[in-house]
């Protein structure tokens, strides 16, 4: 971390990102995948409750909405934290090594976003060539939202699934 040119912002947000008291929740691979199935489940909820209000339109949706705001903050606080603002710090803050695994997790989470839409291509159009399935648009918008998301979100969901467990001796100094 190179601290001669860090502000204070940079300063205020490396020490959010790497807080010891936040550690203990994502201590171990299964503690870090429970947190991003979680994370995947706030945000598919989020999306579609967001697409229902907006082409559906029900009063509750929103609030329902609403309600997973909080919950998908902690979740997210989480994973940013496991994976010490990897992705959330200037590349000032970062050594080599975090800018290294951090092109890594985004190569790998494009690839993984290439994939999806892909496999969408293909299976629509391999639905409307075999299948006669028509596509008249009405799915375009929700389903270009929802890769969109995907997009956004994987870089982050693939970061904390690689993150390494702490060292024995590391986690006794820690506690």
């Amino acid at each position: 971390m190179t601290t001669t040119t860090a502000t204070r912002h940079d300063r205020r947000m490396y020490a959010i990102m790497n807080r010891r008291e936040m550690q203990a929740l994502s201590r171990t691979a299964a503690r870090r995948r429970a947190w991003v199935a979680a994370h995947i489940a706030l945000t598919a909820a989020s999306v579609a409750l967001w697409l229902g209000s907006v082409h559906l339109g029900p009063l509750w949706m929103p609030f329902a909405l609403l309600a997973l705001v909080l919950p998908w903050c902690v979740a997210m606080g989480v994973i940013n934290g496991a994976t010490r603002g990897l992705l959330e710090l200037r590349d000032r803050m970062l050594d080599e090594r975090q800018l290294h695994e951090r092109d890594r997790v985004r190569a790998i989470a494009h690839r993984i976003s290439l994939g999806a839409l892909f496999a969408g291509a293909a299976g629509t159009g391999l639905a409307a060539w075999l299948g006669g399935v028509r596509f008249d648009g009405a799915l375009l918008f929700p389903a270009l939202f929802a890769l969109l998301v995907a997009h956004w979100m994987l870089p982050a969901w693939v970061a904390c699934l690689r993150v390494q467990d702490d060292a024995p001796d590391e986690v006794a100094h820690a506690g």
